[in-house]
C-alpha cells in the first residue's frame, strides 16, 4: 500500500512539473505563417492535394488546385509533405525566425518502387492447364465450304454475336435522332401512303429484284 502511494506521489510530481514547462516552451515559441507552393520533380506542374502537416499537433492543411498551402507553425516545428507516388519530405522550421512568416517552394520527388514479375494462370499447376487443354472438343465450330470460304451460317451466327461497329453506332445514333425530332414536331411518314414508295416497289417488280435467285 505503501509502495503504490509512493509511485503515485512520483507520477503526479512529474505531471505537474513538466507541463508547465512544456507549456512554458511551447508559448516562448514564436509562430509562424508557412506558406508556399508544391511542386513535381521537373517543377512544371503544381501538384494538389499533397498532405502537410505537424505529427501529433492536430495541425495540417494540404495543397489546393494550384498547388497553394498556407498553414500556422511553431518554431523548431518538423513540417511533413505526404503524397501517394511521391517521396515523403521534412522540412523544419528554423528557430529565432527574423519575421513572422516563411514562404517555401517544394519540389517532390517521384517515389518509384521495383515490383518482382508476377505470372497470372488461370490454373494454379501446369499439369492442370495441360488436362483442361486435352480435354477441349475440338469438333468443327464452323462450317467451311467446298470453296474453302465460311458458310453463311456461321457468318450470320458470328454477325448476332459480333457488337456493333462505330459506324453502325453513328448511324443508329442518327436515326434515333431524327425519330425523335420527328415524334416532337410531326407525326413519322407512313411509307403505304406514299406514292413514291408505291412508284419504287413496282419498278423493283417490273426488274425482277424481287424473284429468288438460283
Amino acid at each position: 500500500m505503501i509502495k503504490n502511494i509512493a509511485s503515485f506521489s512520483i507520477l503526479l510530481f512529474l505531471v505537474v512539473f513538466f507541463k508547465p514547462a512544456q507549456a512554458q516552451d511551447q508559448k516562448d515559441r514564436k509562430v509562424i505563417q508557412l506558406s508556399g507552393i508544391v511542386l513535381n520533380a521537373d517543377s512544371t506542374d503544381a501538384v494538389p492535394g499533397v498532405n502537410i502537416y505537424v505529427p501529433k499537433k492536430g495541425r495540417g492543411t494540404s495543397s489546393g488546385r494550384f498547388g497553394y498551402f498556407s498553414m500556422p507553425v511553431l518554431e523548431g516545428d518538423s513540417v511533413v509533405f505526404s503524397f501517394i507516388g511521391l517521396k515523403r519530405q521534412v522540412f523544419a522550421v528554423p528557430d529565432n525566425v527574423a519575421e513572422d512568416k516563411i514562404s517555401l517552394i517544394l519540389t517532390m520527388q517521384d517515389d518509384e518502387m521495383s515490383l518482382a514479375e508476377i505470372e497470372v494462370m488461370p490454373y494454379p499447376t501446369e499439369e492442370e492447364f495441360k488436362r483442361a487443354v486435352l480435354a477441349i472438343n475440338y469438333e468443327a465450330p464452323m462450317a467451311i465450304d467446298s470453296r474453302g470460304s465460311l458458310s453463311p451460317e456461321t457468318l450470320l451466327r458470328w454477325a448476332e454475336n459480333m457488337p456493333a461497329s462505330g459506324n453502325e453506332n453513328f448511324r443508329g445514333f442518327q436515326q434515333g435522332q431524327i425519330m425523335q425530332i420527328q415524334d416532337r414536331y410531326g407525326p413519322r411518314p407512313f411509307r403505304l401512303l406514299d406514292p413514291f414508295a408505291w412508284s419504287q416497289f413496282i419498278q423493283s417488280i417490273k426488274r425482277g429484284d424481287l424473284k429468288k435467285k438460283d
